[in-house]
């Protein structure tokens, strides 16, 4: 499965994202700034932007949102205008 995380630079969505990639899902991820978290999904294969845009949700089958993302984030809008869950 194709999952984006919005949000993914924190302890718990990086781990969650890292699971995620071991477990064989094709993961992306974006949050704004980069840090030792976003570093480490990097390494372990995880594309992770820096920065929120609407482009990055990409093809993505499932949305995955940290509870410190606005509801007015443009990723997390995109994703509702597409009905991905």
């Amino acid at each position: 499965m194709r999952i984006h995380m919005i949000g993914v630079g924190g302890a718990g969505m990086s781990g969650i994202a890292e699971v995620l990639k071991s477990r064989g899902h094709e993961v992306t991820g974006s949050d704004l700034k980069e840090s030792a978290y976003t570093r480490r999904l990097q390494e372990a294969g995880v594309t992770v932007f820096i920065g929120h845009d609407t482009g990055q949700v990409g093809d993505a089958e499932q949305v995955v949102i940290s509870t410190a993302i606005p509801k007015t984030n443009p990723e997390l809008l995109e994703a509702r205008r597409r009905s991905i869950p």
